[in-house]
């Protein structure tokens, strides 16, 4: 029960029903006790004046009247009998009457003695209750909680609406983790939960984009000094090999900052491709390009995505398992709805405990590999950030006989 729904429509049926509860046992309470008496007496004993004043063989059978020649038996009820003979005597009839309860039955029964010595008995108005009362009552109960659980649900659906609004709106955060644009309509809290969303996503919006363009001015502002340093080394006789190789990092560094902010700005349009054939492209390119890649079984597959951004993200995958694993096999299955795109190299791996950072920026297994093996270690981040985006994932595992398995995994269309 730790839903917020459940909870409220649970409070709301409990107190509805509590409520009506409640009142039918007070009514019934009340109606369990029958008519007062003050209704009930002067009605018998007018019924009594009838059967006094009228012969024997006039009285009609609607009075309902027993002759008897004792009174009724059973427990004589004080407070009725001293009302009923009372109201006798207020009516100018000196009579001896009782009222008697029936027994293991309900209702009463009142006595009055005739003159001729005989017993006249009446039955006492009483409103029995109805026959399966418990039956009746079920159903009556029935109804009002069917009743109560279907305001309930409704009016818990109102109520939890701006929080549904929120839990939406939070899904559907972009690869740029900015929100998707909230319709500002309904009630006014709806609206103000509405607008309070869209301020938050044009707040992230405007400082994700600060951040790109502060990322993408530095990367330009390096160029520059670099362009002078470059310019001075070519006049150093000692170390200007040096010198020229770290300038040449420094730029590579440079250049994948501005090509990863661009990943995140310009994104190409989604549309079906064709994987097997962007995979036997760059297979094409990779082996032009002297890259030891080799193609396994390849399916026949789409998958929704932007076609540069896919082959961009593809083409730093394969690159980084032919430089660093000396080598890589690649494969494609369509199985299960899903396209899994597998690249295997030969290369040492990653150690395990640092396979969950690969993918940060710079990332480097060894940093003494930098003056080896060139990159800014920008390539993992770059795949990862584009095959996200168009609702890919992609898992890095170690391989039982050595190297490193790069999986890609995308819905196929």
């Amino acid at each position: 029960m730790n839903s917020l729904r459940r909870r409220l429509i649970l409070l709301l049926v409990a107190s509805i029903v509590g409520v009506v509860g409640l009142a039918t046992v007070a009514v019934l309470s009340v109606r369990g006790g029958g008519p007062p008496p003050e209704l009930t007496v002067p009605w018998v004993a007018q019924q009594m004046e009838l059967v006094v004043r009228l012969a024997p063989d006039q009285i009609p059978d609607v009075l309902r009247v027993q002759l008897s020649d004792h009174p009724a038996s059973g427990k004589v009820d004080r407070p009725k009998t001293g009302m009923l003979n009372d109201i006798l005597r207020r009516r100018g009839l000196d009579l001896l009457a009782f009222v008697t309860d029936k027994g293991d039955e309900p209702g009463q029964l009142a006595s009055v003695r005739l003159p001729d010595n005989r017993w006249a008995i009446l039955e006492v108005p009483h409103i029995s209750p109805p026959r399966r009362e418990w039956l009746v009552l079920a159903g009556w109960i029935s109804l009002i909680v069917a009743g109560a659980t279907a305001v309930s649900v409704y009016f818990t659906a109102v109520l939890i609406r701006p929080l549904e609004m929120l839990e939406t709106a939070v899904s559907k955060i972009g690869s740029d983790g900015v929100l998707a644009a909230v319709p500002e309509v309904g009630s006014a809290e709806v609206k103000a939960t509405a607008h309070a969303l869209n301020q938050l996503s044009s707040r992230l919006r405007t400082a994700m984009e600060s951040r790109m363009r502060l990322v993408a001015a530095a990367g330009h502002d390096l160029r520059t000094p670099m362009t002078r340093m470059r310019l001075r080394a070519e006049f150093l006789e000692e170390e200007r090999d040096k010198w020229l190789h770290d300038l040449d990092e420094l730029d590579r560094i440079a250049d994948s900052a501005i090509r990863l902010v661009r990943e995140e700005v310009d994104q190409d349009a989604v549309e079906p491709v064709d994987l097997e054939r962007v995979v036997r492209d760059l297979e094409t390119e990779m082996t032009s390009l002297g890259h030891a890649v080799s193609m396994r079984h390849l399916d026949k597959v789409f998958v929704r995505a932007g076609a540069l951004g896919l082959r961009r993200a593809l083409r730093n995958l394969i690159v980084n398992a032919a430089t660093h694993g000396k080598g890589c096999d690649v494969s494609l299955s369509a199985t299960g709805g899903q396209a899994v795109l597998t690249i295997a190299d030969n290369g040492p791996g990653i150690p395990a405990e640092l396979l969950n950072k690969a993918f940060e920026p710079f990332f480097r297994v060894d940093p003494a590999r930098r003056q080896s093996v060139p990159g800014a270690g920008l390539g993992l981040a770059i795949a990862k950030e584009i095959i996200e985006r168009y609702g890919g994932t992609i898992v890095l595992e170690n391989r039982p006989g050595g190297g490193l398995s790069q999986k890609v995994v995308f819905a196929a269309v």
